[in-house]
C-alpha cells in the first residue's frame, strides 16, 4: 500500500493568524511565525513538513482560503 505524504503551500500575506489550521492539523505540523506578514500578523507555516498527511482540515478550516494543499503516494 502506498503512502501518503503531504504538503502546504501559506499565502503569507493573506494570513492574518487566527491559528484556526492549527488546532485543526491532527498531526501538529503547523504554527505561527515569529515573523510577521506584510499586515503585522504572525503567520502560519510548517513546523514538520515530513509529518504531513495532506489530509487538507487546514485547508478547509481556513476562513481566508488562503492554504493550498498537495499529496502525493510514495
Amino acid at each position: 500500500m502506498a503512502k501518503i505524504k503531504g504538503a502546504i503551500v501559506v499565502d503569507i500575506d493573506g494570513c492574518k493568524g487566527c491559528g484556526l489550521c492549527i488546532e485543526a492539523c491532527p498531526v501538529e505540523v503547523i504554527s505561527l511565525s515569529d515573523n510577521v506578514n506584510v499586515k503585522g500578523y504572525h503567520y502560519s507555516y510548517m513546523t514538520d513538513p515530513d509529518a504531513c498527511t495532506g489530509c487538507s482540515n487546514c485547508a478547509i478550516i481556513c476562513p481566508d482560503g488562503i492554504i493550498t494543499v498537495y499529496r502525493i503516494k510514495i
